[in-house]
């Protein structure tokens, strides 16, 4: 029998986030909760929900990979022909969702991006395993392809034509920075009355309130 969605439901009653704990500084605070996703061996915590909106309004989400953190911004990495390339082109604000529920948190970023300079994403295109080089250089991401094997003879041929020499990173694969000017931290809480702190940037400070669940 197939089971009915509406009743499942989880209590959360692992941690609290009161205002007199969190660090005034936004990065900060998400560096300290990074950190403890690690020690908990939270299931691909730099993973996130990227968002993304179309000139025309129409949005769209996939999971990345946060790269970096720090008071610049969110970095992440990807081709720049993609729709979330395309999209950002058009429209550069975005929102990104970390969701690590073995300690029943969220943190949401909002923000403007901006492609991070050719020097930060060759070193990083660099510091890559070989094969994530080479599929970046042959996938056309996000275009119609007639099937897997298609994909599969692209990377082959290049790694055996490459062979021995470097793998230069494409222009159009490279870093995105969120510069963030709301930053959520949401934890869960019995009965649903979980606890949300967010930051929202004036000027060059940061403004921190407590918001309803």
């Amino acid at each position: 029998m197939k089971k009915n969605i509406q009743e499942i439901r989880r209590e959360y009653q692992l941690k609290s986030l009161n205002e007199s704990e969190i660090d005034p500084d936004p990065i900060s605070q998400f560096d300290k909760w990074l950190e403890e996703a690690l020690q908990a061996e939270v299931w691909e915590p730099t993973a996130m929900s990227l968002a993304t909106v179309s000139p025309e309004g129409k949005p769209s989400a996939r999971m990345v990979l946060l790269k970096q953190a720090n008071e610049k911004g969110f970095v992440f990495y990807t081709n720049y022909n993609s729709r979330k390339g395309e999209n950002l082109a058009g429209n550069p604000y975005a929102a990104v969702v970390f969701y690590w529920p073995e300690l029943e948190r969220q943190v949401r970023v909002e923000g403007i991006t901006e492609k991070v300079s050719k020097e930060e994403s060759d070193s990083y295109f660099n510091s890559r395993p070989e094969g994530s080089r080479v599929g970046a250089i042959v996938s056309p991401q996000s275009s119609e392809i007639p099937g897997r094997e298609f994909l599969e003879e692209l990377f082959d041929n290049y790694q055996k034509m490459s062979k021995g020499k470097p793998l230069i990173r494409p222009e159009n694969w490279g870093g995105y920075r969120i510069i963030p000017d709301r930053v959520e931290f949401w934890q869960g809480r019995a009965s649903r009355l979980h606890d949300r702190i967010e930051f929202i940037r004036n000027d060059l400070m940061w403004k921190i309130r407590r918001l309803a669940p």
